[in-house]
């Protein structure tokens, strides 16, 4: 099925996005990009506010649907979190990209204030689904150690961004790996279900 023009310039802004900051592309980029005249993009995004809106709002849904399918796909707490750094880690592509809310981030000074509300939104969406992780984890046992599982999701959040960043920062998914270890081996048994689709 061929992409429609305005969806062409989503996925092609949130690629370069991911790869440069926000800062690191231009409507020139754009249009060479996905081959339209540059005043054409206007048509769609009048201002680069706009599509940092809208790149934002449509990420948002992205990961609201994985979280779901994570949810579905997996029974226990522990599945689910293994799945989630997995998300995350797949977000990478080796080290080449960031998730769109660390790119975003940081680029904070440059972006409309709109997003950063959009960043926050995102960010609270995203607290909420890992303490509901944390807290199935704790009742079924396929986590260790849960004590609080809002305190377990506040931790949990900026661990995964920050080792973005570190992967990032060297072009080495290792680092991820590293910075995730202790995490990932807190999964009690086996994690079970199938591997959730999408990325961060």
């Amino acid at each position: 099925m061929r992409t429609d023009t305005k969806t062409a310039l989503l996925v092609s802004a949130e690629r370069a996005a991911r790869a440069r900051g926000f800062d690191g592309f231009s409507y020139a980029d754009l249009a060479a990009d996905v081959g339209i005249r540059k005043a054409s993009i206007h048509h769609h995004f009048p201002s680069k506010a706009a599509l940092a809106v809208a790149l934002m709002a449509r990420y948002h849904a992205e990961l609201e649907t994985a979280c779901a399918g994570i949810d579905a796909t997996h029974e226990t707490g522990g599945a689910r979190l293994t799945a989630l750094i997995d998300l995350y880690r797949r977000a990478l592509d080796e080290g080449r990209r960031l998730c769109l809310c660390v790119s975003f981030s940081t680029s904070r000074d440059s972006l409309p204030t709109e997003v950063v509300g959009q960043l926050q939104q995102f960010r609270q969406m995203m607290l909420g689904w890992i303490a509901d992780v944390f807290a199935r984890g704790q009742q079924d046992g396929t986590i260790a150690g849960v004590k609080d599982p809002e305190l377990e999701a506040a931790a949990t959040l900026p661990l995964l961004e920050g080792a973005h960043l570190a992967a990032r920062a060297q072009e080495d998914a290792s680092l991820f790996d590293a910075a995730v270890r202790m995490l990932a081996q807190r999964v009690q048994g086996a994690t079970g279900g199938a591997e959730a689709s999408g990325q961060a």
